[in-house]
């Protein structure tokens, strides 16, 4: 009874930033725990989870993040490594303190998506509010995608990366399904999943509805139609709100008269008031809680990753694509206050959609907008890309350069 008091103790006080001399008494306990439910599902220890808990109790810290791989040599026959042991821990610790969940190639079923996306929904009375996830070339199927999709939605998440789940346009499908209404994920991971053409418009249609800021599809083939269809709405909107700033601008503007009396009146009032405002400044004023406030939903993007998608003239739909596509891309690059960061690295559009980028990108300089990096193939002359990475915010790409000095040569 004493020690489950002190373990109790142990985990208010961690809670709260305190003692640290309890936090490697929880650890402990969630490792033999984690070891036991091994044992009864017959899978291996994560060496990775291992370690981290024995770093953490060693430096007095509190394990916030959770990866779980398979070892890179593991002895033949031995169990596999399970993600189903550590959801169990975690349950039955009540282990609050877990923000990032990550698996790396470790194979999960039905059965584990079914079991993590009950974890996940407990919002409010979680014992584990994680808010960022990542399942890394784990063979996830369809249902699975679509299963935790929904439970996403009843979750703390704000990041999901599902990197190299080959679940194709169906997956897609049924993931955005399951996102539907959610207002809280702000960066999604997609890289490497099999998307095609068809998958741009639902990603674009999902991107307007979403609070999507962060968004990495490298690696798929979503070719120029795909991208096109990605896009569109998110090029309209940004222009569509900078003609809208444009015109609120010109009507804001007074004539000259009206300005200055507009400012004599303003000194009158001023000096005036200066005695009243003096009190104000006297008084004590309260200390308010800052209120975090949810993101905005809009179809507006801060990064969009692009590469290694076909974007060429070598796709299904013709050669003139690649011009569609980049138009397309230079209205957002021209308009877009919120656009921080461009990946169109391995694709190849051609010379004249990088003269096209180019020009938007001084356009974007004159109208004095947030600064964008900008990635781009080296397949386009020397000229070009030296101007884009001019034009464009700080960009390493050492790489690139030798290979344009080697043309040049």
């Amino acid at each position: 009874m004493a020690t489950k008091r002190k373990e109790k103790k142990g985990r208010a006080n961690a809670k709260k930033g305190g003692s640290t001399t309890d936090v490697p008494v929880l650890l402990r306990r969630f490792m033999k725990t984690y070891e036991k439910h091994c044992i009864q599902t017959q899978s291996s220890v994560s060496t990775t989870i291992k370690q981290n808990l024995l770093w953490c109790i060693e430096q007095d810290k509190i394990m916030t993040k959770m990866v779980l791989s398979c070892p890179e040599s593991c002895v033949e026959d031995a169990p596999p490594v399970c993600l189903r042991p550590l959801l169990m821990t975690i349950r039955d610790e009540r282990y609050m303190f877990g923000k990032e969940l990550c698996a790396w190639n470790i194979t999960l079923n039905n059965q584990d998506i079914a079991d993590l996306s009950i974890v996940l929904e407990l919002r409010g009375r979680s014992s584990c509010p994680f808010t960022h996830l990542e399942l890394l070339d784990c063979g996830i199927d369809a249902w699975s995608v679509e299963r935790l999709g929904k439970a996403i939605c009843f979750s703390s998440l704000a990041s999901l990366n599902l990197d190299y789940n080959e679940f194709g346009e169906e997956g897609v499908k049924g993931l955005l399904n399951g996102l539907a209404g959610n207002n809280q994920i702000v960066s999604l991971s997609l890289c490497y999943c099999n998307l095609r053409p068809s998958s741009g418009s639902l990603l674009g249609a999902f991107i307007t509805q979403s609070a999507i800021r962060d968004l990495y599809v490298n690696g798929n083939e979503l070719q120029c139609e795909g991208a096109l269809d990605l896009i569109r709405q998110i090029a309209e909107y940004a222009e569509n709100e900078a003609m809208k700033k444009l015109f609120e601008q010109h009507l804001k503007e007074p004539d000259t008269e009206v300005a200055n009396l507009n400012m004599e009146s303003d000194r009158i009032s001023t000096t005036g008031l200066g005695s009243s405002i003096k009190k104000m400044k006297g008084k004590k004023k309260g200390k308010k809680k800052k209120k975090t406030k949810p993101p905005e939903i809009g179809p507006w993007l801060e990064k969009l990753h692009l590469a290694d998608n076909g974007i060429d003239g070598n796709g299904e739909e013709g050669r003139t694509s690649p011009l569609t596509f980049t138009a397309m891309l230079c209205r957002i690059i021209k308009f877009s206050d919120h656009l921080t960061e461009i990946d169109l690295d391995d694709n190849c559009p051609g010379e004249l959609c990088g003269k096209l980028i180019l020009e938007a990108l001084k356009e974007r300089k004159e109208a004095k907008l947030t600064g964008l990096k900008v990635k781009v193939t080296a397949q386009i002359s020397a000229d070009t890309f030296s101007g884009i990475l001019k034009n464009s915010k700080k960009l390493k790409s050492r790489k690139k350069r030798k290979k344009i000095k080697k043309k040049s040569k």
